[in-house]
Formats: structure tokens, C-alpha cells, sequence
């Protein structure tokens, strides 16, 4: 994609602070720097969300998680770390270009958070369990 930022850094025609790097994604410091170690991980070819991700590219990436986050986390002595994959506009994506972040955590109050609101006593056990067959059955049409 001619316009796309990750591309751009991707085929190094923009700089970054690259951590890792292989064949098929790269993981590198965000420019805002949520908190200190926040890293990214995209993928080296262009999906625009998580609806159009290659599920190989995907498990490559995501496998990589798991030491990126011990790196980080031992590195700046993070308290824990968030992992976070916002897809569509609606759910906060500004860059349309698949990616995960990875967002140390030091202290309660940092200048990032996410709310999930309870919301328990609005649904039933009935309205979950029909709320899941509607899920079922629209994996079993998709797959």
C-alpha cells in the first residue's frame, strides 16, 4: 500500500527503532510511547485488520508474543503488560494496517487504560446461551 505507514517503515523508506525483524513481520517502538517499551508487531505484508489477516501470518506473529513481552517487561521492570489488537475505527484503529501493541504497564494511573464494563445483570444465563448459538452457528457458515 503506496500510503500506509507501516508499509513505509516495512520497507524502511520511513525510520524506526526495530526489535525484531524476520521474513514475515516485524516488531518495533511505537513513535507515542503510551508507556516506555511500547512496542509494535505488524506484519510485512498488508492486511488491513484482523477480517483480512492470512491465519498462518497471524500464528507467526502471535507467536512471537510471549518473548517480546518477557523482554520488554524484564527490561524496564513493568509491572505487567498489556497485549491489544483494535480492529475498525469504531474500536479505536487509526492505522489500517493489522497490528498488535505491546504496552508495559508500571503504575495504576499512566495515561492508558481499558474500562470493560460489567454488564452481568443485564443478560441472562438464557440470553448467553442464546447469545452463543448465534456465534456457533455463524462459524459453522464461515468455516
Amino acid at each position: 500500500m503506496n500510503n500506509c505507514l507501516f508499509c513505509k517503515i516495512v520497507n524502511h523508506d520511513i525510520p524506526s527503532a526495530i526489535i525484531y525483524e524476520d521474513d514475515i513481520m516485524m516488531a518495533f517502538l511505537d513513535i507515542s510511547q503510551t508507556t516506555k517499551g511500547h512496542t509494535l508487531l505488524i506484519p510485512k505484508a498488508h492486511f488491513k485488520n484482523v477480517y483480512e489477516i492470512d491465519s498462518e501470518i497471524i500464528s507467526h506473529i502471535h507467536k512471537q508474543i510471549p518473548n517480546l513481552a518477557k523482554a520488554i517487561t524484564k527490561a524496564f521492570k513493568a509491572n505487567g503488560i498489556n497485549i491489544v489488537n483494535n480492529n475498525g475505527e469504531i474500536s479505536g484503529q487509526t492505522i489500517f494496517h493489522y497490528h498488535v501493541h505491546l504496552i508495559p504497564r508500571y503504575k495504576e494511573k499512566e495515561g492508558f487504560s481499558i474500562i470493560y464494563k460489567n454488564n452481568m445483570d443485564k443478560y441472562s444465563k438464557e440470553d448467553l446461551d442464546d447469545i452463543a448459538a448465534i456465534i456457533k452457528e455463524t462459524l459453522i457458515n464461515i468455516e
